[in-house]
């Protein structure tokens, strides 16, 4: 018995040609395949999900998606700019397969940049949509800075950033923070409301994921670390 009954689980993979700080970021290699591949088999691999898609506005992604097996959908080149929101392209495409007879009941949002998650990150993520009273839940990780040592500028002086926080108490005895990690996102499909600018809202759950796993590439030190993780077999079970 699937997890959503008769709902249609979609696993959408946006994978846009125009990558600014890693160039062809998307297609490039990440062990002895490219980047997008990892998001590929990891939604193949996750049971509960139907079909992974690749949405994409460039043709050299479109081939690599097919040739690891995943669904291609064309995005219009206005829903690929940098300053275009994932979620936009995520509707372009909900709306289609509504016209097309195709519905989708649930999303898993998988970003190729975060290529270490596993499908049990996935799984988890599934199951606290199916089994509890949420719209949407999310992937995270220990966050990179904790708040309570962060500061802002102010005419040239520092201001912590936290109001009243002391950064310099010893790290066990901060709040514990987290941030999200791209990892995965799971939502009714049906609930996302039309003004939200993000794939998280309404009853919200959360799934975490270990710093092994959460590397976000946003740079070419990012990819060589992932590069490292994959082949000293760091990244985590």
């Amino acid at each position: 018995m699937s997890l959503f009954g008769e709902r249609r689980v979609a696993a959408i993979i946006p994978a846009r040609g125009g990558s600014t700080s890693v160039p062809r970021k998307n297609i490039r290699p990440l062990g002895e395949k490219p980047l997008v591949a990892w998001s590929i088999e990891v939604a193949q691999a996750v049971e509960a999900i139907d079909q992974a898609v690749v949405s994409t506005d460039d043709e050299a992604i479109a081939e690599a998606a097919r040739q690891y097996g995943g669904a291609v959908a064309q995005r219009p080149a206005d829903l690929a700019t940098d300053d275009a929101l994932v979620i936009d392209a995520v509707r372009y495409h909900l709306r289609g397969w509504h016209e097309e007879g195709r519905s989708v009941g649930v999303v898993v949002l998988l970003e190729p940049t975060c290529p270490l998650r596993r499908p049990k990150d996935v799984r988890a993520c599934l199951r606290r949509l199916a089994e509890e009273e949420i719209d949407s839940v999310a992937t995270f990780t220990d966050a990179a800075l904790n708040p309570h040592r962060a500061w802002r500028m102010e005419n040239g002086r520092p201001r912590s950033f936290v109001e009243n926080a002391v950064p310099w108490r010893p790290r066990q005895e901060l709040p514990e923070a987290y941030q999200l990690n791209g990892g995965a996102y799971a939502f009714f499909a049906d609930r996302l409301p039309e003004d939200s600018i993000a794939p998280l809202f309404g009853r919200t759950g959360a799934v975490y994921m270990p710093e092994e796993r959460s590397v976000d590439i946003d740079t070419e030190m990012d990819l060589q670390l992932a590069n490292l993780l994959v082949e000293e077999g760091l990244a985590g079970g």
